[in-house]
């Protein structure tokens, strides 16, 4: 084997020019495959903290996913019943102590029920839609992303009596609003209150921060005409991953609708899934070039080398050897290229790291932002992996070849 990585180096070394565009192929596809590959997982590691930091983990409404059974298809097997026309029903889930101390035996994390209202805000003769969202403060800071971006006052402030109301920035631009003033919501019932703004908010949402207002459960429960009733409860969990389970469990012991975030977001994930398709099959194509160089150069080294063969086999080398000698060549160049390309990826990589750009925010300034890049071994190894698959292939082909060249043929000079 010593004698065949020999002879194999210096093949390779004979055919310098060839060599060094062959390795640098193999280096360049290598190198970016990780650069994109970074990237792409670095954005979609980002898009899903943001998405299951932003939404409840688990969220109960009051609807359910099938109708109510009727009695008479419990009392009789053969009852069919079409066309029912179910009475109004707008009180949404009235027991919500009872609710709430079922889903606290075992659900492993935090819970906020609220009742969520449609209504119009108004303000110096402009009127503005907005959902109204009754809360209990202290439940709502543990499980709401709102919490963490605020611009004044908190959650809290709701409680510190009177009517208050809490609302995004761009919502009290709209009204020519600010911290302070006294506006007046009027729900879809006609209930009319003034509510006092006591926090503003800024998620950077456009349809939350002109859209949502917090108050206290109760006002909410005034305006909308439900007292004692909500029509949501949002849960975030130790472990996001349980979601279905917790889902599942919560479902079937509350009968009302629940649904985990994964199902709320499963065309997203299905969209990843794709994307994530796509990029390897990318990476996979751009070692498949870097192959055919490999392949190009082990070709020409098996035809200009023909004699050489020939005197090898002569000298009891067999089919199987020569095949492992220029075998190794191709692997030798694929490691070479993987080597290089690993330096070229990470100095890619470090490079993207520096990358900054700003946004604008309409009332947090100016952010400075970077790339979101994902660092792990695992893009070297599949890159190098499929570097070596290519590199291989590549070269098994001509070794296949030269093992098959009859030596008697070539020195007699036969074609």
């Amino acid at each position: 084997m010593r004698l065949l990585l020999e002879l194999a180096i210096t093949h390779i070394l004979g055919r310098g020019r060839q060599t060094v565009v062959a390795i640098a192929g193999v280096a360049l596809g290598v190198g970016f495959s990780i650069a994109m590959a970074s990237l792409m997982q670095g954005g979609e590691d980002d898009f899903m903290a943001q998405l299951v930091d932003t939404m409840p983990h688990v969220q109960i409404t009051d609807e359910r996913r099938t109708a109510r059974r009727q009695p008479a298809e419990d009392v009789f097997a053969l009852a069919a019943i079409a066309g029912l026309r179910p009475k109004e029903d707008r009180r949404g889930i009235l027991n919500p102590a009872e609710v709430g101390a079922m889903l606290r035996a075992f659900v492993p994390g935090r819970i906020s029920m609220s009742l969520r209202t449609q209504g119009v805000v108004r303000y110096a003769g402009r009127d503005v839609g907005i959902s109204i969202i009754g809360i209990d403060p202290e439940e709502e800071a543990a499980v709401s992303s709102v919490a963490g971006d605020f611009l004044e006052g908190s959650f809290a402030s709701l409680a510190g009596g009177g009517n208050n109301i809490i609302v995004g920035d761009r919502l009290a631009e709209r009204l020519g609003a600010r911290l302070g003033t006294t506006v007046t919501v009027v729900s879809s019932t006609g209930q009319s209150r003034g509510f006092k703004i006591v926090g503003l908010f800024h998620t950077g949402t456009t349809a939350r921060d002109e859209g949502e207002g917090y108050v206290l459960l109760k006002n909410a429960q005034i305006l909308s005409e439900r007292p004692n009733a909500i029509n949501d409860i949002r849960i975030k969990l130790d472990d996001p991953a349980a979601a279905p389970a917790v889902a599942r469990r919560a479902e079937a012991q509350t009968g009302y609708k629940t649904v985990p975030w994964q199902e709320a977001n499963e065309s997203l994930l299905e969209a990843l899934v794709i994307r994530n398709v796509i990029m390897y099959t990318v990476v996979g194509a751009i070692m498949l070039v870097a192959g055919f160089g490999i392949f190009n150069i082990i070709s020409t080294i098996t035809h200009e080398k023909a004699r050489d063969i020939a005197i090898l086999k002569s000298l009891g080398f067999t089919q199987g050897d020569m095949r492992r000698l220029f075998l190794v060549e191709g692997l030798a160049l694929g490691l070479g290229g993987s080597a290089l390309g690993w330096v070229m990826g990470f100095s890619l990589c470090y490079a993207m790291s520096l990358v900054h750009f700003e946004l604008s925010g309409a009332a947090v300034g100016r952010e400075m932002t970077r790339l979101p890049l994902a660092w792990s071994i695992w893009h070297y190894v599949i890159a190098a992996g499929f570097a070596l698959a290519s590199a291989a292939v590549a070269g098994y082909l001509p070794a296949r070849q030269a093992a098959r060249l009859n030596p008697v043929d070539i020195i007699r000079g036969a074609s």
